[in-house]
């Protein structure tokens, strides 16, 4: 699976990249149709302390997993994101 980072307003750091691909390198094993995956990562112009946005797109066969997650910092925003896709992932397996 090939893993696009584009960071908006940012520059990632090098723990929070390996963080990024350990993550989502265990995707494949929930579901090994995965040909890429488009990873946003955005600070939200607002007061909130929760203003880190990751954006997960998983290109699968037939229609696309799109995750997005807001919180207080990009690997608690990853997490989620994986959490919410693992599940998505899961059922698209089951289903096909």
């Amino acid at each position: 699976m090939k893993i696009h980072v584009k960071s908006i307003g940012l520059t990632p750091h090098a723990p929070l990249e390996e963080h990024l691909e350990k993550k989502l390198n265990k995707l494949d094993t929930y579901y090994d149709k995965i040909i890429d995956c488009k990873v946003f990562l955005k600070v939200e112009n607002n007061s909130d302390k929760e203003n880190k946005t990751a954006e997960i797109i998983l290109g699968v066969p037939g229609e696309d997993i799109v995750v997005k997650k807001t919180s207080a910092s990009f690997e608690e925003s990853l997490d989620l994101c994986t959490e919410v896709a693992k599940k998505l992932l899961i059922k698209k397996k089951e289903l096909a």
